[in-house]
């Protein structure tokens, strides 16, 4: 497995929103030690994704307060991370493109 992420190009966890603080972390460590460096992610690139809007990480018998303390924004790695929105609404302006409606069956 090791080698097949010492091969891979970019990492993308959908979703992320809704996953422990601890996963992302984990990660960050086991990305340092595949590649033997202590930078961000071992230097991958790493796209995370997900709206803070929607649901947090579920702690069991955690308070609300224990599951904003589990989310990735109260992470150490959170001020190392670029944010990245969006602005343009792709569905809507795609609405009326033959090829977007062709492509989206696949």
């Amino acid at each position: 497995m090791a080698h097949v992420l010492r091969e891979t190009k970019i990492i993308v966890w959908d979703e992320c929103t809704t996953a422990h603080k601890k996963g992302i972390e984990t990660l960050n460590r086991i990305l340092q030690d595949i590649r033997e460096s202590n930078r961000l992610m071992g230097g991958f690139t790493v796209l995370l994704a997900g709206d803070f809007r929607q649901t947090l990480p579920v702690v069991p018998q955690g308070t609300g307060s224990d599951e904003i303390k589990a989310g990735l924004k109260s992470s150490i790695l959170w001020p190392h991370i670029k944010v990245i929105s969006l602005k343009v609404n792709m569905r809507i302006s795609l609405q009326n493109d033959l090829s977007a409606k062709v492509f989206s069956n696949y």
